[in-house]
């Protein structure tokens, strides 16, 4: 074969990837515009009655995947499929079910809130019964599996990230929350994360950030968390209180930093330790109290104060 076929072959090789190129390119913009510019317009919607945790019918005509992407988001935002999604998240599967229902259906509900579609999460953010539903995973009365508190501790965040008023706004109504975080610091990481996310956000995360955080500081929360390192907790839970009252340290200026900064809030926690890892993990937080380029500490009286109660504590260990 001459060189000049060789090379019109391979041009014509190369024309038609690009052209296909350009039709994928189309396709990804078009699924983007639709999924990203708000609600749909119910009546132009195709009506569907599947979602992606049940099977699809097999005879389900055949369309575009364009169309069956906006097929399954126009189904997925309505309310009772939101709220079958959360009761994969928060209810324990019975001890003889499938693997489906134990592993597979709770990754995906999982997986489907945490895509960021505004559609869904409006879906949940607004329904002050959805919101419920979800933060019911947190009573004291229910089972808490570490794979299941993952997969709650995912859509919250997902949910302060994207729909940060509406989260806040529960929360100050229902502040029994923060009491179930607390009581719950423990079980995982996940969980503490949530709080974390919660209590040391920056003022890039909460559009009111000083009235967040004065609310906060005016609440009893910080008092709770320090509980968390008296001696009748476990280790993991001085760990992760630990961790909280660290997160909440860096985060300044606050007004909760600077509470948790005064002798009434945090003085107890050193004296009243007596155990190794309560009182190691109480005095990781003193130390980075007395960090200059990260404390809210303005008063020498503190620092001495910390000083003291650090040198007793290095003492007895």
């Amino acid at each position: 074969m001459s060189k000049w076929k060789q090379g019109k072959r391979r041009s014509s090789r190369l024309s038609g990837v690009l052209d296909a190129c350009k039709v994928q390119q189309s396709q990804k913009m078009a699924l983007h515009e639709n999924i990203t510019k708000g609600p749909y317009d119910d009546k132009a919607a195709p009506s569907t009655s599947y979602t992606l945790i049940q099977d699809q019918p097999s005879s389900m005509p055949e369309k575009p995947i364009l169309e069956r992407i906006l097929d399954i988001l126009q189904s997925l935002r309505d309310r009772s499929q939101v709220e079958q999604l959360l009761q994969y998240i928060i209810e324990e599967p019975l001890e003889d079910a499938d693997n489906k229902r134990s592993f597979k259906f709770p990754f995906i509900a999982c997986e489907i809130f945490t895509c960021e579609i505004d559609v869904i999460l409006r879906t949940l953010a607004e329904e002050g019964e959805l919101m419920n539903l979800l933060f019911s995973f947190l009573e004291p009365n229910r089972p808490h599996s570490a794979l299941l508190a993952g997969y709650f501790s995912k859509v919250v965040v997902c949910l302060m990230l994207w729909k940060t008023a509406p989260l806040m706004n529960y929360v100050q109504v229902h502040q029994d929350v923060f009491c179930q975080l607390v009581d719950l610091i423990g079980i995982t990481s996940t969980i503490m994360e949530v709080l974390v996310r919660l209590v040391a956000a920056d003022d890039h995360v909460y559009p009111n950030f000083s009235d967040v955080m004065q609310w906060l500081a005016d609440s009893n929360l910080l008092e709770m968390i320090v509980d968390k390192l008296s001696p009748s907790c476990a280790p993991e839970v001085h760990a992760n209180a630990a961790e909280t009252l660290c997160a909440i340290t860096r985060n300044v200026p606050s007004a909760l930093a600077t509470k948790l900064s005064s002798p009434r809030i945090f003085g107890h926690a050193l004296e009243d330790s007596h155990s190794k890892s309560g009182l190691v993990n109480s005095l990781s937080v003193c130390i980075l109290l007395l960090d200059p380029k990260r404390s809210a500490i303005n008063s020498p009286l503190m620092y001495s104060f910390l000083n003291h109660n650090l040198c007793m504590s290095l003492q007895s260990l």
